[in-house]
This record gives structure tokens, C-alpha cells and sequence, in this order.
């Protein structure tokens, strides 16, 4: 598989801690690539080294199969856009405005396409409206208007959606949907939203400790995440009594319902659930989600 990103065993240390530990990754061309970790667990770190902003203390990368100790991985980076944490704008502008800025700054001759990208990321009827009245989901939209100048193949987002309102990630999504499978971008996204990220992602890479830990396709991680029976009981405080004493591997959700991983036979569950005072009052086959597995992978609780 053509690979738009490839890693090798980047380190980078900080004053008594080690950001990123050997890292190795693969980024597919096409891809929605899901970058998931704790906050902490070296996502920024890599994606500044990777758009030239740190040095690595070690290990190297490759852009399209250029190397960066190569002359030309300048060149075939700028077939890369990013945004990195928040997007830098310029408030006092307007849209339009801040587009011929980052035009001026690639050294592209005129200014054309400035109002089709604005367009595609439903920002062409902003007219005068400096930067600084727009909503926190306007000012994420016009960042990744910025970093599609020069027409980029690879657009790096770093939590893209954090702090959005419901509508905003909705719109976010639909943007990334279509740069993706309309423009042909592929795409980076770091995220700790994992549920909107499962909504978006056709490959993962799961970073703990500031390496990688697994990567994995959309299908592989469907076929590997563990299916559970979820139920609803009248008190979980007496469900775990009755699980721990059969044996059965579990999750507490809240204080009506679990999601139990061994296998079951539901009849018997019931009587003894009865010896301990605990009604089950529905059950039902229940997929794990990103987050549950992502904790499995790295030995954590879930919500920590």
C-alpha cells in the first residue's frame, strides 16, 4: 500500500522526558488517518517534527517517499498543509484577507482560487466580517482554508473539533468527509474525541508513551473489538457482586448499566443476578467503542 507518511524510530526528548520513544508509523494515500492517544502521549510532538516546527533527536520520516534529510523534503512539503493545536489567523482581517496572507507566504502568483476554497468550507459569504467576530467553528473552517493553499495532497489536523459546539463538529465532519473522498486529500487527524473520530476514520494509529502501540484498519479494529452483552439492571452495586462471583469479565457504564464480555447464557445469569437481589431488566448484543478498546490496548480505565 502507497504510503503518503512513513516514520522510522523518531525520538525526541525534552529535559528529563522523552516525548516520543523510537515512533515508527505509516500514513495510506486515501486515508482518514485516526491519531489517538492521551493528552501527553506525544500527538503534537510528532505532528510539529513532522511539519518541520521541532527537530527529532533521532530517527527520520519520509513525504511522499522523500526523506527529510533530503534537499527536496521542503519541496514535498509544501504538498502538506497542517494546523497545528490552534490555527494562527490574523483577527483583524477578514476572510479573504487572511487567504491572500498565506498566499503571499507560499509564493503562489495571483490569487486565484482564494473564493472556491472559502466556498468549500462554507465561508464564501463572509464579505467584510473580520476574523475576530466569527465563532470558534468559523475560525477552525477558515484554518483549514489556509492550510489548503498551494492545493495540498496531505492536510495534518490537530484536534480540529476540540471545544466545537454539536453543529460545529457536524460541519467539521462533513468538510473533512469531503476533502477526503470529493478532493482526494488524505488526511491526519489527532483526536481525544475518540466517538467523532470513529465516525471519520479509515485507519488508526494508537500512541501510548510516545510510541505507537498498533495500527489498524477501520475493518480491523470492527473485527477486533470485543462484543459484549449490555444490561440494564435495577442496581449494578448488586451486579458486580454476582459477576465477580461468577467470574465474568466487565464494565460498569453507570448505576443501571454494564456491558459483560464473557459469554452468558442469559437464564442463568438471571437466577443468579436473583441471589443478589439484582433485576436484569433488558440485555442486548453491544459492540465495544473506540474508547473501550483503545483502554484495553494501553492496560488503563476506561474515563481515565
Amino acid at each position: 500500500m502507497e504510503t503518503v507518511l512513513k516514520v522510522n524510530g523518531i525520538t525526541k526528548r525534552y529535559s528529563g522526558f522523552t516525548a516520543l520513544n523510537e515512533l515508527s508509523m505509516n500514513v495510506p494515500k486515501g486515508s482518514i488517518y485516526g491519531f489517538v492517544g492521551k493528552n501527553g502521549a506525544g500527538k503534537t510532538t510528532l505532528i510539529r517534527v513532522i511539519t518541520g516546527l521541532q527537530r527529532a533527536d533521532s530517527g527520520d520520516y519520509e513525504i511522499f517517499g522523500v526523506s527529510s534529510g533530503s534537499k527536496d523534503i521542503v519541496k514535498a512539503g509544501k504538498r502538506m498543509g497542517a494546523i497545528v493545536e490552534t490555527p494562527a489567523l490574523f483577527t483583524g482581517l477578514t476572510a479573504a484577507d487572511n487567504m491572500k496572507q498565506q498566499y503571499l507566504n507560499l509564493g503562489l502568483p495571483s490569487y486565484d482560487g482564494i473564493d472556491e476554497l472559502l466556498k468549500l468550507v462554507g465561508l464564501g459569504d463572509t464579505g467584510k466580517k473580520k476574523v475576530k467576530n466569527f465563532s470558534l467553528g468559523m475560525r477552525q473552517r477558515l484554518g483549514i482554508a489556509v492550510a489548503l493553499c498551494g492545493k495540498p495532497d496531505f492536510l495534518i489536523l490537530d484536534e480540529p473539533i476540540n471545544g466545537l459546539d454539536p453543529q460545529g463538529i457536524v460541519e467539521m465532519r462533513e468538510l473533512i468527509l469531503k476533502l477526503n473522498r470529493e478532493n482526494g486529500v488524505t488526511i491526519l487527524i489527532s483526536s481525544h474525541l475518540l466517538d467523532e473520530l470513529s465516525r471519520l476514520a479509515t485507519h488508526y494509529g494508537f500512541i501510548d508513551g510516545g510510541k505507537i502501540i498498533k495500527e489498524m484498519s477501520a475493518q480491523e479494529l470492527e473485527a477486533a473489538s470485543r462484543k459484549s452483552t449490555r444490561l440494564k439492571v435495577n442496581d449494578t452495586k448488586a451486579l458486580v457482586i454476582t459477576l465477580e462471583r461468577l467470574g465474568l469479565q466487565h464494565t460498569i457504564i453507570d448505576d443501571k448499566t454494564a456491558d459483560v464480555f464473557s459469554s452468558i447464557t442469559f437464564s442463568d445469569l438471571a437466577i443468579e443476578c436473583a441471589k443478589d437481589n439484582c433485576t436484569i431488566l433488558s440485555a442486548e448484543e453491544h459492540d465495544e467503542e473506540l474508547e473501550g478498546f483503545f483502554m484495553s490496548l494501553i492496560g488503563g480505565e476506561k474515563g481515565e
